[in-house]
């Protein structure tokens, strides 16, 4: 018998090859045989599982992270020095942090909410356990001047307790040096100083780009003074415009000036402003010398000499370290001492930014989120009065209209409604305004503007010049208007031209009814023209003068109440997800390498802000929407702050630039 293990005879192994036993048929493979497709899948299910594990460890890290971070009210607040760190902007609400621009390393500037800043101060001034106050005024970008100037008074409260207040900038600026002349102590370095240069500058003005694009900017408008529409329409500013900012403008100085020298009466304020130049000449070119001798700052010295400084009053964190004073965060002091929450509701919805349809989150007033705030407030049988907080330059008249529809509601439940203006309250921000029944603002408030536009461009030029026509067929006059291709007609210019009348009409209409005052008086304050709020309360635009603390107290006034009352306010609440995401990728501690520090890196970031400036005029002469009630030059006395439009108005930039090409 043959073996069958045998080698065949043709075998190259010869007789010294390893037998394998193949399986009969019908026969199962051996346990260590897997077939290559099976192999395969099981490599991606364990890479599966792994990037699974991987995600939600890095899940655990970041919770982890977030808890670690955030600040705690349970936790005990150290005694020491209260550092209020004025990196980024000083806003009535700060705006939600965008989870993608974080992650992907874009910039996020930090905004700080006046009302925290304020309470933190005010509450330190009667807490033994603040025994100084630092004011970092190193990476200050700015903010609006009643929101300065509410800031200003509160550190007051601290002086007058005997309680030090240092600040300290290697450069200070109109804004930063508005917060530091309440200061006890000055600080400035060496390579530093301080340059005032008050409001002004200039504007962009697009008619000669648009007319060599080819691109048509069709205006529909009413009111003389409704400038928001001239950088589409002229190559400079027209006398009217100049002479309203003027105006304003120089109120707004005045004030500054008064607040200012109140605070720093032995500075040599006036001949400084005047003659910088030759100050710092004098000084031997050393602007930090020059503003010492003019008693602007107390002192010149670095960061750690004036680290040291506070360590002597505030005590020392590690004996070994004396720059390292004990300091408590603005955050932590913040959380462990939340305003009071006993008496009688009074509800306060803030307003902030540009008005626009539909849903927005902080930062911007959406129509239907302002609305719907309004209406849960009314909707809790504990409300006992409305305040409306308004810091917008306007925008969107529907949008406008529908949150004052939600005020009537309020007020048919016979609930008192008290406006108060903070930086600016202009054009649809008045329009809101006009059901209250006292209007609350700051001299420095910048408000009116009441008028109304609608801009719409067209491309028939533009495509002509690449070779591109648009033909096509009408039935009727307004078929296929507005044509932004083919050309708008006149037909539809007069239909808008019409409804921006109407609406004009309707505005003007609103304010005299709830200003009690005859609409021919209306209309002569009116088109469009801005005013700083004192001139505003002479012309009776304003009831009185006095921050949120006076309209709460008219609203609770107003309501019959007797005993306490706080605030309660209607506003979203960032979602936990984007508060991580914040604290993690920096957005919210401010990046080293986004802080600007010393004159050359200031005016590097007032570059970026003049630039985000050009994206809201692009996004304004872009935007397919409703007619605006909108005070374009108010935005330039508000922080210029990123928005979700402005994404929309880059790619516009982009087409503009390719066309000019």
């Amino acid at each position: 018998m043959t073996d069958s293990t045998a080698t065949p005879p043709n075998d190259p192994a010869g007789p010294w090859a390893i037998p394998v036993r193949r399986p009969l048929p019908g026969e199962d493979k051996p346990k260590g045989a897997t077939s290559f497709p099976r192999k395969v899948w099981r490599l991606l299910v364990a890479i599966k599982d792994a990037l699974a594990l991987l995600f939600l460890l890095l899940f655990f890290a970041l919770l982890f992270g977030l808890l670690a971070g955030r600040p705690n009210a349970s936790l005990p607040v150290s005694q020491g020095a209260l550092v209020v760190d004025f990196d980024g902007i000083v806003t009535e609400q700060p705006s939600d942090v965008d989870p993608l621009a974080a992650l992907s390393g874009r910039d996020q500037l930090k905004e700080i909410r006046t009302r925290d800043v304020v309470h933190a101060l005010e509450t330190a001034a009667t807490d033994k356990r603040v025994t100084s106050v630092v004011l970092d005024l190193d990476s200050f970008l700015g903010g609006g001047q009643v929101s300065l100037a509410e800031i200003g008074s509160a550190i007051d409260k601290v002086r007058a307790r005997k309680k030090p207040v240092l600040a300290f900038a290697t450069a200070y600026t109109t804004d930063s040096y508005q917060v530091a002349a309440h200061a006890s102590e000055i600080w400035t370095d060496s390579v530093g100083g301080v340059a005032i240069a008050g409001p002004g500058g200039s504007r962009l003005y697009y008619k000669g780009l648009l007319d060599r694009l080819g691109v048509t900017a069709h205006i529909y408008r009413v009111g003389t003074f409704k400038s928001a529409v001239e950088p589409f329409l002229r190559s400079d500013q027209s006398p009217e415009a100049k002479q309203a900012d003027m105006a304003y403008a120089g109120a707004l100085w005045e004030n500054w000036l008064t607040d200012v020298k109140k605070a720093r009466p032995a500075a040599k304020i006036d001949a400084f402003i005047a003659d910088t130049a030759g100050a710092v000449k004098a000084a031997g070119n050393d602007m930090s010398k020059a503003s010492l001798d003019a008693g602007l700052v107390d002192k010149v010295g670095s960061r750690m000499a004036f680290n040291q400084r506070v360590t002597e009053i505030s005590g020392a964190y590690d004996d070994s370290q004396p720059w390292a004073f004990n300091a408590i965060p603005l955050e932590n002091w913040v959380a462990a001492n939340p305003p009071s929450t006993s008496g009688a509701a009074i509800a306060v919805i803030p307003v902030v930014g540009e008005i626009i349809d539909g849903e927005a989150p902080n930062g911007m007033a959406g129509g239907d989120t302002v609305a719907q705030h309004i209406l849960d407030a009314i909707s809790d049988s504990g409300t006992k009065a409305v305040v409306l907080r308004v810091d917008s330059p306007g925008g969107s008249v529907l949008a406008s209209e529908h949150i004052r529809q939600a005020l009537l509601a309020a007020k048919a439940k016979k609930l008192p409604v008290v406006v108060s203006m903070a930086n600016v309250a202009a054009s649809g921000g008045y329009w809101i305004s006009t059901p209250a029944d006292r209007i609350f603002a700051e001299p420095e408030t910048i408000t009116g503007s009441i008028g109304v536009f609608g801009i719409l461009p067209s491309f028939d030029q533009a495509l002509a010049k690449i070779g591109v026509n648009a033909d096509g067929i009408a039935t009727t006059p307004l078929s296929g208007q507005p044509d932004i291709l083919g050309g708008v007609n006149d037909e539809f210019n007069a239909l808008a031209q019409a409804s921006v009348e109407d609406i004009y009409a309707r505005f003007t209409g609103l304010v005299a009814k709830s200003r009690k005052q005859p609409l021919e008086k209306i209309r002569t304050i009116a088109e469009g023209r801005v005013w700083a709020g004192g001139t505003a309360r002479q012309i009776g635009l304003v009831d009185q003068f006095g921050g949120l603390p006076d309209a709460l107290a008219a609203a609770a006034k107003l309501a019959k109440i007797d005993g306490a009352f706080y605030a309660k306010y209607y506003e979203d609440e960032p979602s936990e997800f984007s508060k991580m995401i914040a604290s993690l990728s920096g957005a919210e501690e401010g990046e080293e390498a986004a802080a600007p520090r010393g004159w050359f890196g200031i005016a590097a970031m007032n570059r970026q802000l003049a630039e985000r400036r050009l994206v809201q005029d692009m996004t304004l002469l872009t935007r397919a929407g409703s007619i605006q009630a909108s005070c374009l030059d108010c935005r330039a006395f508000l922080p210029a702050v990123p928005r979700a439009a402005d994404a929309k108005a880059k790619s516009v930039l982009g087409t503009l630039a390719l066309l000019l090409k």
